[in-house]
């Protein structure tokens, strides 16, 4: 099969003919339909990944059409799914306990094994695939991959957002447009911060009552003044030191900060305001994808038209285009997300 191949960090990936993925007993193997660019795979790029080496192939972020099944599956050829990027064993106490986000023997295509750059990927533990509807695209489902899942999990299942809040989202990449959008169809008020003007304006065009230009001074007290005291909840969606800091500061009194961004290689250790902590008796929390069982509702949602998350996608690009994708991470980006959804070039 054709996949693209890292060889060298920082350096385009190679484009070459790999031997077929090989079916697990209790997986499936899946003719990839579309799969996402993330800033994950960014940081796997540079070298900033442990789990990421040479001979790598990217991609966590995909769906398919299953082209064969192990005995152990209950999925059928033909049938098309969507993939958690946390392929939880089902077995573990974490997993029984609905938790299957936090299995300690997950495994992640991309960080570690052959990723969704490719034709085929072998998925195992297929239990946590999900049937994608008709209704969605492909190339939609793929967008979805972590950024949206990630961003459902952390307001509904860790920060707990209550219609009438106000949310804060710092950072308006895939993650952050999809806690705006999900913010919003929560019935909450969202202020978005970013560096990009272009970001911004997308952002208020998507529904964001209010847009904040982190080069124009101290994020956290005009926050505290858009807001009336500060935001009830927020997500920091980069990863870096300043971001989570204007974070923590913007919140109000018993606020919640929800630690969504990757914080890997030299981002790995921030300090911390961690008197604002103690002093406005905050929440902080960290997540991490989201557990399998939550994808029905989430794609109920968009089936039902709640929330349209169209708007996430930006650029579709052909396999070969990937590269270009993954440097342009290294700077501010124009609004939206791509998606690989050629294989053949």
């Amino acid at each position: 099969m054709r996949a693209a191949v890292l060889k060298a960090y920082n350096s385009d990936l190679v484009i070459e003919t790999v031997p077929d993925p090989v079916c697990e007993p209790d997986g499936v193997v899946l003719r990839v339909l579309a799969c996402g660019i993330c800033r994950s795979d960014w940081h796997g790029w540079v070298g900033e990944h442990p789990k990421v080496k040479p001979g790598a192939i990217p991609g966590h972020e995909y769906c398919g059409e299953v082209v064969e099944a192990g005995p152990l599956a209950t999925w059928r050829v033909g049938d098309r799914v969507i993939a958690p990027f946390i392929l939880a064993c089902g077995d573990c106490p974490e997993c029984r306990a609905g938790l299957s986000n936090t299995c300690k023997t997950q495994r992640v295509p991309g960080f570690g094994e052959p990723g969704a750059y490719a034709e085929y990927i072998s998925v195992p533990h297929a239990h946590n695939l999900a049937r994608l509807p008709d209704s969605i695209s492909p190339v939609l489902a793929a967008g979805l991959g972590c950024r949206v899942t990630t961003a459902w999990h952390a307001l509904t299942g860790r920060a707990d957002l209550r219609a009438g809040e106000w949310l804060a989202v710092h950072g308006t990449g895939g993650i952050g447009l999809s806690a705006l959008i999900l913010g919003r169809a929560l019935g909450a008020r969202v202020v978005v911060v970013d560096v990009v003007a272009e970001k911004l304006a997308h952002a208020l065009a998507l529904g964001a009552d209010a847009a904040i230009d982190a080069r124009e001074g101290d994020v956290a007290a005009r926050i505290v003044e858009v807001t009336g005291g500060g935001a009830h909840v927020s997500i920091e969606a980069l990863g870096i030191e300043a971001t989570a800091n204007a974070s923590i500061e913007g919140l109000r009194t018993l606020g919640r900060h929800v630690q969504v961004g990757l914080p890997v290689g030299h981002t790995a250790r921030m300090e911390i305001n961690m008197n604002a902590v103690y002093m406005k008796q905050l929440a902080l929390y960290g997540t991490r994808g989201m557990p399998s069982w939550k994808y029905p509702s989430l794609l109920d949602m968009i089936t039902r038209g709640v929330v349209d998350m169209q708007p996430l996608i930006a650029r579709r690009v052909p396999l070969s285009g990937a590269s270009a994708e993954l440097r342009a991470f290294g700077a501010p980006m124009p609004p939206g997300v791509a998606v690989i959804d050629d294989f053949t070039r």
